[in-house]
């Protein structure tokens, strides 16, 4: 009786894995990314905030 088919199997699907970690969090630190990106590139086109006074805005 021969463990290799067992052997092959386990090792398969551990690389699958360890793969699918890899490419899953590389594409979610993509997608935060491009998010920032966007979200610096609105706050960059906002209008610049008037004079601060000592008065709260109503």
């Amino acid at each position: 009786m021969t463990h290799v088919p067992y052997l092959i199997g386990a090792y398969a699907v551990f690389v699958v894995v360890l793969g699918w970690d890899y490419v899953s969090s590389a594409l979610q630190i993509r997608r935060e990314l491009r998010l920032a990106r966007q979200r610096a590139a609105r706050a960059a086109a906002r209008p610049a905030p008037r004079e601060a006074s000592s008065e709260l805005s109503r």
